[in-house]
């Protein structure tokens, strides 16, 4: 399945989130061109801030690899990860980080947070994590006006 169709099922996963109450945010984590693990945020019904949806797409995945060691995955986001988000794709391991919207277009809408991008955070952590911005990028801004 080629990167577009990856990013697309992301996409799909945020607008059902949105539809259910949840911030627009989705995330799908591959493995061999497979797919591992599909969602989109759940903090508002979970009550729970750190279950963005890369977080729970890492959480999904390790369970179902039995593994916390996700060398090869690729993480696709509709937005750029924050630096949490970044960070727990870090230190699983993950190899590829694609994303759609980046921080600066949601801040851009009206989200809120701070600015620390996925490449200042892949320096400041020496991480080895490849980084894909824009992949997509005005399907994924879209996702803010639902």
């Amino acid at each position: 399945m080629p990167r577009e169709e990856f990013m697309k099922l992301a996409i799909e996963k945020a607008h059902e989130g949105a539809t259910e109450g949840q911030s627009p945010f989705g995330a799908c984590l591959v493995k061999e061109g497979e797919v591992v693990s599909c969602v989109h945020n759940l903090t508002r019904t979970s009550m729970d801030p750190t279950a963005h949806a890369e977080i729970q797409a890492l959480r999904e995945s390790c369970v179902k690899l039995k593994s916390l060691d996700l060398t090869g995955c690729e993480i696709y986001s509709t937005c750029e990860p924050c630096p949490m988000c970044f960070t727990a794709c870090h230190y699983a391991k993950v190899s590829t980080i694609v994303y759609g919207a980046s921080l600066e277009d949601f801040m851009n809408s009206g989200g809120k947070g701070r600015v620390t991008t996925s490449y200042q955070m892949k320096g400041l952590l020496g991480s080895p994590i490849q980084v894909i911005g824009g992949f997509l990028r005005d399907e994924a801004i879209q996702l803010f006006t639902i």
